[in-house]
């Protein structure tokens, strides 16, 4: 998977775990201040991601991600 492909699924995986129409979501979006999820939506994410790409990234370093583009840093990592 290049990385392109990798943030559209992240991009996607983020719009489910966080209730989002596709589009809604980019690489710039803030966690925290645009999506002003729970922490069981990050739960579920990082849930997605593992099943989805076999990525195992730490709720802890999920959770750190100011934004989408920096866990897909993180999950490029882990691949």
């Amino acid at each position: 998977m290049d990385r392109k492909e990798l943030e559209a699924k992240v991009i996607e995986l983020v719009e489910i775990s966080y209730g989002k129409q596709p589009g809604e979501v980019t690489l710039e979006t803030n966690f925290k201040e645009d999506l002003k999820g729970a922490s069981v939506q990050m739960v579920a994410l990082v849930s997605e991601i593992e099943n989805e790409l076999d990525a195992m990234v730490a709720l802890q370093d999920a959770s750190a991600c100011a934004t989408v583009k920096d866990l897909v840093d993180a999950v490029e990592a882990e691949m």
